[in-house]
């Protein structure tokens, strides 16, 4: 199952113990995958919420149930590009439909479509994080934590958007929104937001598998910059150490070794004898032994000495 499934799946197995938050909740899935359709003659609407996860339109039909005593279906529709199901739960037309979807904040007292969020929904706290929730289950999307972070919510609604935007302000989320294909998609950028908003909307489960992965992942990066260094490092030791060598061997060559000072000819030979040594090595081999920065001084003495018998 795809992370972004797993969480909704978590999230739908969910119960909102007031009722303000149970209406906010199932007002938000209906704001933002829902379409409502007039029967004939004013006032009168059936309802379709489309979803690709069963979970949550189990949860869809619930909630009528238990907030409205309205009954509804599902119709299991499957893709064949996608190879994905798709659950299109169906409230027929109702005398009370009406009356509930004034209550969902989806028609207002004049009964007109809202198109944005009703403030008296998310009013308290709890009521704007199961919002938050809602609009997750019916339009949201976050991409397994193995692979490239993204988090998006898509709706076709400019002004439940704008209001969406404005309400994950409020929680210190800030997000950006972009067009796209007629969609309007709010987006995070960066993992922290992303983590955040997991832990506010109740997904632990989910929280704790990303936080396992992004853990293994950074251990994985730290190991790879670890690696990539001391590689580099080898590189430039054994590079140095050739270009040693070099000078000592045309220095040999031209004057002869015994002919150094005792201190450059003694350096000359132990390097002849550790060629892969380190500078710190290289001093350890000496009696008494010499610190980093005087055998570093000698072998720039030597390569003075060598380029000029180079020039």
């Amino acid at each position: 199952m795809p992370f972004s499934s797993q969480v909704k799946d978590e999230l739908a197995h969910q119960q909102p113990r007031k009722m303000c938050c149970q209406i906010a909740e199932l007002s938000a899935i209906i704001h933002i995958s829902g379409s409502l359709h007039l029967q004939g003659q004013p006032n009168r609407y059936a309802l379709h919420i489309s979803t690709e996860n069963a979970a949550v339109a189990r949860k869809v039909l619930k909630l009528f149930n238990d907030l409205f005593d309205m009954r509804g279906e599902v119709t299991v529709r499957r893709f064949r590009l996608s190879d994905a199901n798709n659950y299109l739960v169906y409230i027929p037309e109702n005398p009370k439909m009406v009356q509930s979807l004034n209550e969902l904040g989806i028609l207002d007292d004049s009964l007109n479509i809202k198109y944005g969020i009703v403030p008296r929904l998310i009013k308290k706290s709890c009521c704007a994080v199961a919002y938050l929730r809602g609009l997750f289950m019916g339009g949201g999307f976050i991409g397994d934590p193995k692979g490239k972070y993204h988090f998006e919510l898509s709706t076709d609604n400019y002004g439940l958007a704008g209001d969406a935007v404005k309400l994950m302000n409020r929680f210190d989320l800030y997000p950006k929104i972009r067009e796209r294909k007629n969609r309007f998609l709010i987006y995070l950028k960066g993992t922290e937001p992303m983590v955040q908003f997991l832990a506010l909307i109740g997904a632990h489960t989910a929280l704790l598998k990303w936080e396992d992965v992004r853990i293994i992942k950074s251990m994985r990066a730290s190991v790879n910059r670890l690696v990539n260094c001391d590689t580099a490092n080898l590189n430039k030791s054994v590079e140095a150490a050739l270009s040693q060598l070099s000078d000592i061997a045309i220095i040999d060559e031209e004057m002869g070794l015994d002919n150094l000072p005792a201190g450059l000819s003694t350096l000359a030979r132990t390097r002849l004898a550790n060629p892969e040594a380190s500078l710190e090595e290289l001093g350890k081999e000496h009696d008494p032994k010499l610190s980093k920065s005087a055998v570093y001084h000698r072998i720039r003495r030597i390569k003075q000495l060598a380029d000029k018998f180079r020039g």
